[in-house]
């Protein structure tokens, strides 16, 4: 297995000069040298081929003995110099001081075909930021990590990836839901990949330290690597790198709302400067649609980052990361200029987002209403939005509205309700849909066409990943690569998968791990 490793950033920033991986404070660096805990007995559950692909390994680099021991700590090659980046962050909207990769460890940097990708291993031990945490994690979060990653890339989805899922032989303490009932589980690692995993947070921390040298070093570094479109330097240079991040993160939260996608721990730690989902903890795609729902166990409360508030949050850690780039601006009013822009482009995406699920070409002014009346209406019976959109891409204008409303029957979870109180207001959305249909120019053929195109028929619902897990616990890990390959294909019909198409299974509903989670792992 050859790397073709190139320099990252702590070849140019300042390093925390004490090379181990005792917890504490680390000032004045970007980073500190760590190296990974060594595995007992590490096990490769499962690679993704398409992304060993791009980082330009071979079967017989998958098969080798070697890329184990690298994906699974075992072992470090050979040039390099592991690390684990210092970050602050808001969490749950309160500052909460150095953070830093409690649990993620660094590798190398890989060049391919013009393709820069950093390796990085979660779960392969303590840093100096895991706090009072052990730095390991288990293998159904891992789990679901390895197989969100790639099944988020396939939707189209701004995402960090994953390249393995390595069991390691060692057993792991965890509180699944902080009920005081600790128990022993099957530890694991996952190799993550991305262009950079550079977060709000890591320049966050050094204007909360009043560092104004090291977040100056930090963000030209970022724009020099991965902005190279930005022209000009200084306070203009800064504000369009602003910008930029601004409307990847835009672009990202646009496509989460598309497809249902419930982050659940939307902290500025856990915000990528490139706009990628990254950090996939207690997340979850919705099944009844519902704005008010969150994964999350510890947001059960307040809701925070439910999805219908994830635009408005996304905007809230923005406003974050202008203040930790003031100091380099010192001007409050272009952030601020940059900080409305996002509002309004995110009205403007949601829009043309909505418009393109619905399967309309042209524009109106109606539409606004009409995607308002069914996100209203969709609330007031459980209906399951990933089927309820794909089906709705079935129906044709010449049917009646009666027929209409059968093609999405299988949607709705009790089906009753769809003939029951609010029969009424569901045939008068559907009238509406159908007078818009009759507007279009395009053919009935061509938009589901179209709407096949951005209506996903098969997303990670937490009961599938549910399943994997139980298997895998029990030692049977076929079903990883089964919904592995399921998942790279979204939008086809998959007619052998049929069995995936379907809504969460009752037994489902309020089961550990399929319905809320915790943020343990």
């Amino acid at each position: 297995m050859k790397f073709d490793i190139q320099d990252t950033f702590n070849k140019e920033l300042p390093a925390d000069p004490i090379m181990e991986n005792a917890r504490r404070q680390v000032n004045g660096a970007c980073y500190s040298h760590v190296q990974p805990r060594e595995p007992s007995e590490p096990i490769l559950l499962h690679v993704s081929q398409e992304m060993a692909e791009s980082l330009g390994l071979t079967q017989t680099d998958l098969e080798s003995q070697e890329f184990l021991n690298v994906v699974s700590g075992k072992k470090v090659l050979s040039g390099t110099e592991p690390y684990a980046m210092c970050y602050g962050g808001h969490q749950f909207g309160s500052w909460a001081g150095q953070l830093g990769d409690g649990r993620a460890i660094n590798l190398a940097e890989v060049v391919h075909n013009d393709s820069r990708w950093a390796l990085q291993l979660k779960g392969a031990g303590e840093t100096p930021y895991s706090r009072t945490a052990d730095g390991l994690a288990v293998l159904r979060s891992s789990i679901r990590e390895h197989l969100c990653s790639e099944a988020m890339h396939h939707l189209g989805v701004p995402t960090t990836r994953s390249l393995s899922l390595c069991l390691t032989g060692d057993e792991v303490l965890r509180d699944v839901m902080y009920d005081g009932h600790p128990e022993m589980e099957l530890g694991a690692v996952v190799c993550r990949v991305a262009s950079s995993f550079v977060r709000f947070g890591n320049f966050q921390i050094f204007t909360a330290r009043s560092d104004k040298a090291n977040l100056q070093k930090l963000v030209d570094y970022t724009i020099r690597h991965f902005f190279p479109e930005i022209n000009g330097d200084g306070k203009h240079g800064y504000l369009e790198f602003f910008r930029a991040v601004a409307d990847k993160t835009l672009r990202m939260i646009v496509e989460w709302q598309r497809v249902g996608f419930v982050h659940g721990v939307m902290n500025t730690d856990n915000m990528s400067i490139l706009g990628l989902t990254i950090d996939y903890g207690p997340y979850g795609w919705l099944e009844g649609f519902d704005p008010g729902w969150t994964p999350n166990t510890t947001d059960r409360q307040n809701k925070r980052y439910r999805y219908g508030n994830q635009p408005a949050i996304a905007h809230w850690n923005l406003y974050q990361l202008a203040n930790a780039l003031y100091p380099l601006i010192e001007d409050a009013p272009p952030l601020e200029e940059i900080l409305k822009e996002f509002q309004s482009k995110f009205v403007v995406a949601k829009i043309e987002m909505m418009s393109s699920k619905l399967g309309l070409v042209s524009k109106s002014r109606a539409d606004v209403a009409l995607i308002s009346e069914l996100e209203q209406v969709l609330t007031k019976t459980e209906t399951d939005m990933t089927i309820f959109y794909r089906l709705l891409g079935k129906v044709e204008r010449s049917q009646s509205i009666q027929e209409m409303q059968e093609i999405v029957m299988p949607a709705y979870y009790q089906e009753d309700a769809i003939r029951g109180a609010i029969q009424a207001e569901w045939q008068e959305w559907f009238t509406k849909y159908r007078n818009r249909l009759t507007q279009e120019k395009i053919e009935d053929t061509y938009r589901h066409k179209i709407m096949a195109q951005v209506n996903p028929k098969y997303v990670l619902r937490n009961y599938m990943a549910q399943l994997v897990i139980d298997a895998a616990e029990d030692g049977d890990y076929t079903l990883i690569g089964e919904l592995y390959e399921l998942l790279k294909q979204p939008y086809d019909e998959q007619p052998e998968n049929e069995k995936w198409f379907a809504k969460r299974p009752e037994w489902a509903r309020n089961k550990v791990g399929c319905s809320m989670l915790s943020c343990s792992s």
